[in-house]
């Protein structure tokens, strides 16, 4: 247990007790004249109900906070010690057979006199390199702490990116950098719903080609997330023309949220952003 959360745990305990103690020694020192004995026990449960319901509740609120600080730093954890695993199982296993079949290529080459056995040794030592770079790249990317843009649940955007490009044939881009611990549950599960409805209304309607999905932070701690193209666009109001219902149905998802919903032609570009301006409290 941290030290922080043993505080707020005795103050919760103490805090009764010690407001019981604050009433009896300020009733007694100063409000006896004033104020009969019955009419002081009959006023105490609820001075310790107020209290409670003032500050226990808010240390309540703070350790609950704490406790859910300390559950994403053991899930972090855990993750980054399966990555060092996996990175450790590929350098032991993968990684050194490829270095003794590249070894026993070279002993093939300086074995044969045939050129055409030394050519085809040449070309699977190539090909034993390329796989070597590839292996100790991922090494190195699982021994690195994941980026924003490879949490769980953004991959899927990355990855309809990726499938509606392909299908339009159309250059993709995927900036990402809202760190997976700012977001609630219900706004992940929110932005990936309108995130993917703006992708698919890309794929249906805008021959574009080039996509961008971006999703920042700003500087007042809040986010913005858009899909931008440089397809053909449309005219006057997308939300009053016929058959856009799912332009309708991310503006409707993103006020229910609290969130600014902006469809506009800007400079050759369509964007649907979504953004929303400081951070409510938790």
């Amino acid at each position: 247990m941290r030290k922080n959360d043993r505080t707020i745990k005795w103050l919760i305990l103490l805090t009764p007790t010690i407001t019981i103690g604050l009433w009896e020694y300020i009733r007694h020192a100063f409000l006896l004249p004033y104020m009969s004995m019955e009419l002081g026990n009959f006023l105490a449960p609820f001075i310790v109900l107020a209290v409670t319901l003032t500050l226990v509740l808010g240390l309540f609120r703070r350790l609950e906070e704490s406790q859910g600080e300390l559950q994403a730093e053991k899930t972090t954890t855990a993750s980054l010690e399966e990555r060092e695993r996996l990175a450790r199982e590929l350098h032991d296993g993968i990684a050194q057979s490829l270095f003794l079949l590249a070894v026993k290529l070279d002993q093939l080459d300086r074995a044969t006199a045939d050129e055409t056995v030394r050519r085809l040794a040449g070309q699977l030592r190539e090909t034993v390199r390329d796989v070597n770079d590839d292996v100790r790249q991922a090494i190195a990317n699982l021994r690195q702490p994941p980026s924003a843009a490879e949490a769980a649940w953004v991959v899927p955007l990355r990855e309809l990116l990726g499938e509606t490009a392909g299908i339009i044939e159309a250059q993709a881009d995927f900036r990402w950098g809202i760190p997976d611990g700012s977001l609630t549950n219900k706004e992940k599960v929110e932005l990936h719903a309108c995130l993917r409805e703006a992708l698919l209304n890309v794929r249906k309607h805008a021959r574009a080609k080039r996509v961008i999905v971006i999703g920042e932070l700003d500087d007042e701690g809040g986010f913005r997330c858009a899909v931008e193209d440089d397809g053909a666009g449309f005219a006057g109001d997308p939300l009053a023309a016929e058959g856009r219902f799912g332009l309708r149905m991310v503006r409707d998802r993103a006020q229910r949220m609290g969130w600014s919903f902006r469809a506009e032609r800007r400079d050759g570009w369509t964007i649907i952003e979504l953004r929303q301006r400081g951070r409510r409290e938790a």
